[in-house]
């Protein structure tokens, strides 16, 4: 059992810490350093970790903080970064063995540079399935990562490696990547906080191959650190030219607004999904909550049937894309599954992507009339607990892809709406379960301001991993 330390609070109990003067940069760093050796080999969350590097910001961020001068709202914070993301003097491998870790890295990409400008302590890289392609996490560069809550099962994917860590307090913030669920999958499985915003919201540079799917956002396990690392990384940068402005507002500071007065949407299946039933009960349960805080819930489906074969198509075209640079010896190296998926966007024409397109379109539309009715839409996150890792789906699927148990996720993908999935309950078997809340496009503060009332209303979010013991 690992004893309560620096690594158990959150990035905001962390700052009060620090400005108190009870808490120090690198007692905090050193903890989560601490937290890393004693259980990354367990859950394979890290593919670099500089501790050096580490220890060197967090005495100077001490510096500052006895100064009375932090550089700026997340100065001292332990924070990882998925190994996707350019950072300076670190290699960005992607999870593949096709990419090389010789240099120089001279760059950092956006959300990056926006964390780095506010002073937050860069420990590491979390790992990634190869090209960050598919619901799981595991690939032929660092191998299978694995859940917090049991090391026997998948923390899903991609952004799977920065779920794990900040569930283990192996840092307090992350940042992921989110093109069909990627931060909210592995949010759900390891009941810990995403928020997958607006799309433009957070810039991106080098662009995704999976373009407008792909949405980087904030990982962490409470939903005001959620809310703060938004903040952060939500300023723009000219290197992406999709970038939206300044927020209209602070997700953080509109965290006391809450669920008062909301009209909220509970949709249990889409009309098209099949949920586990422990899932479900769990879910209605959390839904409850919202209308003892003041919100106006209302069961309703948005209306729109599964758009599973316009996105399938995308993906494939996508990692098509991703791998037209890479040769037959390259190829033969790589994730298999992703290399078939490739084969199949190989196939793509023009009418049948700009079909797909059109299919977004429609879809953005419908959402964009559902929510002059609604605020909020409440769904399941997942409609499973996580299954064993190494596998892409669970064992006795008819459909060998990931987005066959995603049915939740990669609509508002296609539809670029902001979604946080909040933890909400706890299985017989101990496994965590997420409850996703979407909005319209740009209300990402009041859809991180209602999972907060909810989480603040809940204790879900206070329970260990059993990891933890």
């Amino acid at each position: 059992m690992s004893d309560p330390t620096t690594a158990d609070l959150s990035a905001t109990e962390l700052l009060a810490g620090y400005r108190s003067g009870e808490i120090s940069p690198v007692q905090a760093t050193r903890d989560a350093l601490d937290r890393i050796e004693a259980h990354d080999g367990a859950v394979n969350a890290f593919c670099l970790v500089d501790a050096d590097s580490a220890l060197a910001q967090a005495k100077d961020s001490e510096a500052r903080w006895q100064a009375g001068e932090p550089v700026g709202p997340l100065d001292g914070v332990p924070t990882s970064i998925k190994d996707v993301f350019l950072t300076i003097g670190w290699p960005t491998r992607r999870g593949s063995t096709t990419t090389s870790a010789e240099g120089p890295w001279e760059v950092d990409g956006p959300p990056v540079a926006r964390v780095r400008e506010a002073g937050a302590v860069l420990i590491g890289k979390n790992t990634t399935p190869e090209l960050a392609w598919k619901g799981v996490t595991d690939s032929p560069l660092t191998g299978v990562t694995t859940n917090p809550w049991n090391p026997a099962l998948t923390a899903g994917g991609s952004s799977g490696g920065s779920a794990a860590a900040v569930g283990l307090g192996m840092g307090q913030l992350s940042i992921g990547t989110d093109a069909g669920g990627s931060v909210r999958i592995p949010a759900a499985f390891t009941g810990t906080v995403a928020h997958k915003p607006t799309y433009g919201r957070i810039a991106h540079y080098p662009g995704s191959p999976f373009g407008t799917l792909a949405h980087p956002g904030p990982m962490t396990r409470t939903v005001a650190d959620t809310a703060l690392l938004h903040d952060v990384i939500s300023r723009p940068d000219p290197r992406d030219p999709w970038v939206l402005d300044v927020p209209r507002e602070s997700a953080y500071e509109r965290l006391a607004g809450g669920a008062q007065g909301l009209r909220i949407a509970f949709s249990p299946t889409l009309g098209f999904a099949t949920v586990d039933p422990e899932v479900a009960g769990l879910v209605a349960a959390a839904v409850e909550v919202f209308t003892s805080l003041g919100a106006t819930v209302e069961i309703a489906d948005p209306g729109f049937a599964d758009p599973v074969e316009p996105f399938e198509l995308l993906w494939n075209a996508s990692a098509a894309k991703s791998l037209e640079p890479i040769g037959a010896e390259g190829r033969a190296r790589m994730d298999p599954a992703l290399v078939a998926v490739a084969e199949r966007g190989d196939k793509v024409g023009a009418v049948d992507y700009l079909s797909a397109m059109a299919v977004r379109n429609e879809l953005g539309t419908l959402m964009g009339q559902f929510h002059t009715e609604y605020d909020l839409l409440l769904t399941p996150a997942l409609p499973i607990t996580a299954f064993p890792g190494g596998l892409e789906v669970p064992e006795g699927s008819a459909n060998p892809r990931w987005w066959s148990w995603t049915p939740f996720t990669y609509p508002f993908n296609m539809t670029q709406q902001p979604a946080t999935s909040v933890p909400c309950g706890f299985t017989a078997a101990g496994l965590p379960v997420g409850l996703q809340v979407v909005g319209p496009r740009h209300a990402d503060a009041t859809v991180i301001a209602a999972a907060y009332a909810y989480e603040q209303a809940t204790e879900h979010h206070l329970r260990r991993p059993a990891l933890l013991g």
